[in-house]
């Protein structure tokens, strides 16, 4: 059975994770108590009909604390019965968080008359460690809509297989903040800008202007071939220490072209079998 635990900050975005792999057909279950997670995996595994059967579920901090703390046995316990389990960790910055739940006015859970909504947020970071110190995958939400996080999940999770390991490769504009949730952020400000070629200033890393544009450019090439050496290099290392995906952002200035364009030739040329390759332009969409 293949096991994906939905976990993060309350107004990150869980409910739309779990819409989106519901869509992908899997069988979800929203705030399942933490002491009942191996008893869940154990009955639904025995009910299913093969042994490759979907299932997500979601987690979050109104489990006792005690719960919480003891997730990361449970989860080992789970592995160690052949269960293939990834935790996706959803997250946001505080500024965020409170601009949303001001927005919808909805109560945040651990919220009350003693305690601010900036203080719950902090008390439900806090409680949540034991689970975001797991996790294989982190997706920041802080500038992610809800049709950009659901269609970033269902492409993470339509091309990894279970046993498999995933490369997600983003694009970014610095002036626009750097991604949180990136495991290795490459600055690629120091390349020629095509921004300053009046013709090339409205076309993106992937026209083909800008692309002979920067192939041309020795030292564009120079920071590609050692881009991709050091991604095929390390990623063998990664596996090796049981981590099923990493994500890897590149900035420019303006997100545009010099990213886009590194993006879109790493997933061009990368070797096929050292990762499932997802690629997003953040500043594109």
């Amino acid at each position: 059975m293949n096991l994906i635990i939905i976990s993060g900050l309350s107004g990150s975005g869980k409910s739309v994770a779990l819409h989106a792999l519901e869509d992908m057909d899997f069988y979800c279950i929203d705030n399942l108590p933490v002491s009942l997670l191996d008893a869940f995996a154990n009955e639904i595994s025995g009910q299913a009909q093969d042994s490759d059967s979907n299932v997500a579920v979601g987690i979050d901090a109104r489990n006792h604390p005690d719960q919480l703390v003891n997730f990361p046995d449970i989860v080992d316990g789970l592995k160690n019965k052949g269960f293939h389990c990834k935790i996706l960790f959803l997250q946001a910055d505080d500024a965020t968080l409170l601009k949303r739940f001001s927005e919808t006015r909805r109560k945040h859970p651990l919220s009350g008359p003693e305690t601010p909504l900036a203080d719950a947020i902090d008390l439900e970071r806090q409680l949540l460690t034991p689970i975001a110190a797991n996790a294989d995958m982190f997706i920041d939400t802080s500038r992610t809509n809800i049709h950009q996080l659901r269609d970033l999940v269902m492409e993470v999770h339509s091309k990894s297989d279970p046993g498999g390991f995933s490369l997600l490769l983003r694009s970014f504009g610095y002036k626009h903040g750097v991604p949180a949730d990136s495991d290795f952020v490459f600055d690629a400000r120091c390349l020629p800008n095509p921004y300053w070629q009046p013709s090339l200033r409205s076309q993106t890393g992937r026209d083909s202007g800008v692309i002979d544009y920067l192939d041309g450019e020795a030292i564009a090439q120079q920071y590609y071939r050692q881009l991709e050496q050091f991604i095929s290099d390390w990623i063998p290392h990664f596996k090796i220490d049981n981590r099923s995906y990493l994500s890897i952002a590149i900035g420019c200035t303006g997100g545009q072209h010099r990213s886009v364009y590194l993006v879109e030739k790493l997933a061009q040329n990368l070797d096929e079998q050292l990762a499932e390759i997802v690629k997003r332009h953040r500043e594109l969409e």
